[in-house]
């Protein structure tokens, strides 16, 4: 259960363009693990309970506005810096007292413990009216300075394009992320000047406007991983390599056997059970749920899925959403399942179709079968009983019923309900005449000769 913290409130800062993304997609929607980047700010920060949140967007910004529902949030008319961009979520706060977390809505991975060491930061006997998230960078290239005092406090921090050289050589980088005394935020915000290089609004100017007021100033640092922010499609790529190798990591830890770990990639939300055992090149996509006891194999691709205990999955197989698959069921080599129920110990191993189906314990699917779910209107639901037989190249033409123990022969089309243990059968007698395959053989080797003396 979350726990409620009326004393914290946060602002995420989404209204960056992402012009390095060269995409029509706002940057912080761009997804990594099938989550967007804004997705996962929200949901490291949810546990903190953090009430009121607002999200600040450019105008335009519909699908962010979207995504961050039912949130409210404020438009960011003119890109004037990061403390313009804070000034323009006040109508969402304007006398909130307790502690406000600013955060950036393309840093996707910044932990919820260390969200809630900051906040904790900010609650200290020392009362800082800013706490700063920091870093030391393996390349601190071009980030802001911490500047701290003799006393380990911070004093203020320094742009890069504003920093002496002095100050350049200090490790101790800016992310960004800061957690402020409400009672003050407004008063610093409204102070901060644009007489810098760029000649915008920088937040990081209220440390050393609240050191000026006599007010401590803090940091709290965290690795420099946890802090990326990405800018750059190269960037989202190694954002996506950062997270699956923490999940594949994670799912080892947990009890899962991944065969070759760098080729399979989790969705941000996959919950795998114990002694799952997952082959090279598998992907999950969002809203998979797998037990324990289960093995996917090679080439599979899950999303919004259920595999229940002592299922097995593939080779290359498709689960698509709304997939259950039950208890020791087996689903096989270019098999796809879409929005349908495999019942328990059923099975269905070789390259078939199965759209809209509910599917009983223990029937046995053959090979080449679909289920004909739509008529290019609309779709229909195909029911196939506990421990019916459906032979291979069949297909059954929904809306279609086949009763418990029932058998559909071979290369059968079903258009009409199948009552429990009969036998359904529909395709044409077979003919077989004496000879004529010898005599069809010399009648095409004829012709051929012909049209070759003829040239």
């Amino acid at each position: 259960m979350t726990a409620k913290s009326p004393s914290t409130a946060a602002i995420i800062l989404a209204a960056g363009k992402g012009t390095r993304m060269k995409s029509a997609l706002p940057k912080v929607m761009h997804r990594i693990a099938g989550r967007t980047m804004v997705g996962h700010v929200l949901d490291n920060l949810a546990p903190l309970g953090a009430s009121p949140q607002v999200v600040v967007v450019a105008p335009g910004m519909t699908q962010v506005v979207a995504e961050v529902s039912p949130l409210p949030t404020a438009i960011q008319h003119d890109q004037l810096g990061t403390g313009h961009a804070v000034g323009c979520a006040r109508e969402a706060l304007p006398s909130f007292d307790g502690t406000v977390l600013v955060l950036y809505g393309d840093s996707p991975f910044i932990a919820t413990a260390t969200l809630k060491a900051l906040v904790a930061r900010r609650a200290g006997t020392d009362n800082p009216a800013v706490v700063v998230l920091g870093m030391r960078p393996r390349d601190p290239a071009k980030y802001g300075r911490l500047i701290l005092d003799q006393a380990g406090m911070l004093e203020r921090i320094v742009e890069w394009k504003d920093a002496s050289e002095d100050e350049r050589t200090v490790t101790l980088c800016n992310s960004g992320v800061m957690a402020i005394d409400g009672k003050v935020l407004w008063s610093l915000v409204d102070r901060v000047e644009n007489k810098n290089a760029k000649g915008e609004y920088y937040l990081t100017d209220i440390v050393e406007l609240a050191r000026r007021d006599g007010r401590a100033c803090a940091v709290v640092e965290a690795p420099e991983a946890e802090l990326m922010g990405v800018n750059s499609r190269a960037e989202l790529a190694i954002a996506e390599g950062l997270f699956q190798d923490i999940r594949r990591a994670h799912a080892m830890d947990e009890g899962a056997t991944l065969i070759d770990p760098k080729s399979v990639f989790f969705a941000a939300d996959t919950k795998l059970g114990r002694d799952v055992i997952i082959g090279p090149n598998v992907v999950f996509g969002a809203g998979v749920e797998v037990a324990d006891d289960v093995e996917i194999r090679a080439f599979s691709h899950i999303e919004g899925a259920r595999i229940a205990s002592g299922a097995i999955i593939g080779p290359f197989a498709r689960l698509r959403p709304g997939t259950e698959i039950g208890e020791q069921a087996h689903v096989g080599n270019f098999v796809e399942i879409k929005n349908s129920v495999l019942g328990e110990g059923a099975k269905a191993n070789h390259l078939s179709y199965l759209g809209d189906a509910d599917i009983g314990a223990k029937a046995n699917i053959g090979a080449g079968t679909i289920t004909c779910n739509y008529d290019g209107y609309v779709k229909a639901r195909t029911i196939i009983g506990a421990d019916a037989f459906i032979g291979s190249n069949s297909a059954l033409v929904a809306p279609v019923r086949v009763g418990d123990g029932a058998i559909v022969g071979a290369g059968s089309v079903i258009t009409r309900d199948v009552d429990a243990d009969a036998i359904a059968v529909s395709r044409a007698e077979q003919v077989s005449r004496s000879g004529r395959a010898r005599d069809y053989r010399a009648q095409r080797q004829k012709l051929k000769q012909d049209k070759a003396a003829r040239k």
